[in-house]
């Protein structure tokens, strides 16, 4: 009797495991939800757009924006570090270096990169300062001697507090010795329509966000931050060819709940590396002048630890600059 009851259990235990095995081979089996934690039209997405189509055919599903901005992405990646359930089907944009410098700059915010599973890295966006087509500024030395003459009056718009843009002019100012009066938006998209529209001087933004209104002829290119010119603006100077040792951009990928099953996360990132051997994604990146710079799980996981403590050290050498603003 013991003996039937024993086989019984072993049964049953099996029949559990093999259900599991079942569950987590299923997924995924419903739409996945993709949080922003900024207005659209800016670099998250932007990704979110470019890499949807290609996502839902590597993985068989479809996927859907909600998008809760403001805290400059701290309400979404706090979202999902904190309350997200752990199953796959709520991710996040994750774009450096605002996913980090959020914690990093404040003590209020309590997430942290190692409460997320990062899936994959898609683009590095780099850095670069657009104005209106009609702006008089028609080169950027034109707008460093406005800036040289008018310290702290040109206004420039940014991403928000913590962004890589709002970096990129801190540390250029630093390099420069010039002021500008530094204004925040709620994300890429408003900052460079906030440039196009004239309420401020310049945006300085990302290549992979403006590159559509550059090309359309809606805002002029100034100074991109790269090592060296990019071959989709060929006429736009780099920082170092004016002097300046700024290089800086914005990387952006995809992120889950930590703790979500390793079945899942392997299948998230499968579908990634699936989407990055599609010849059309990679021409689509190329057609938006979106660089791809694929990274997958803990590679990924490394490279965020490696920019976090790289932006401890920025933010400790600019903080006090920064405050003395406010």
């Amino acid at each position: 009797m013991r003996k039937s009851r024993w086989i019984v259990g072993i049964l049953v235990l099996l029949v559990c495991v093999m259900a599991g095995q079942a569950a987590f081979a299923e997924y995924p089996t419903k739409q996945i939800t993709v949080l922003q934690g900024f207005k659209a039209g800016g670099g998250s997405d932007t990704l979110a757009q470019l890499t949807q189509p290609f996502l839902e055919k590597a993985i068989g599903q479809s996927f859907i924006n909600q998008y809760i901005p403001g805290a400059t992405g701290a309400i979404a990646w706090t979202q999902l570090a904190k309350t997200a359930k752990k199953d796959g089907y709520t991710l996040s944009i994750t774009n450096t270096p605002m996913l980090q410098t959020n914690y990093i700059m404040n003590p209020e915010i309590t997430y942290n990169i190692s409460e997320l599973e990062p899936i994959a890295n898609v683009v590095t966006d780099p850095g670069i300062i657009v104005v209106a087509k009609d702006s008089p500024y028609k080169t950027v030395e034109d707008f460093l001697k406005a800036a040289k003459e008018n310290p702290g009056k040109l206004t420039v718009g940014n991403s928000g507090v913590g962004g890589d843009d709002f970096f990129t002019t801190l540390i250029f100012e630093k390099a420069s010795g010039l002021k500008f009066q530094m204004i925040p938006f709620e994300g890429d998209g408003p900052s460079w329509q906030a440039a196009m529209g004239g309420k401020i001087d310049a945006s300085f933004n990302n290549l992979g966000i403006t590159y559509p209104q550059i090309k359309a002829g809606n805002l002029r290119a100034l100074a991109v931050f790269t090592e060296n010119r990019y071959e989709l603006i060929p006429d736009v100077p780099t920082a170092k060819e004016l002097g300046y040792n700024v290089v800086s951009g914005s990387s952006r990928g995809y992120s889950a709940p930590k703790g979500i099953p390793a079945e899942t996360r392997d299948t998230l990132i499968a579908a990634f590396k699936k989407m990055a051997e599609m010849p059309e994604f990679v021409k689509a990146c190329n057609d938006r002048a979106s660089i791809i710079d694929m990274k997958f799980g803990d590679d990924y996981a490394k490279m965020l630890k490696e920019q976090e403590a790289a932006f401890k050290i920025i933010w400790d050498e600019v903080k006090e600059q920064y405050q003395g603003k406010k």
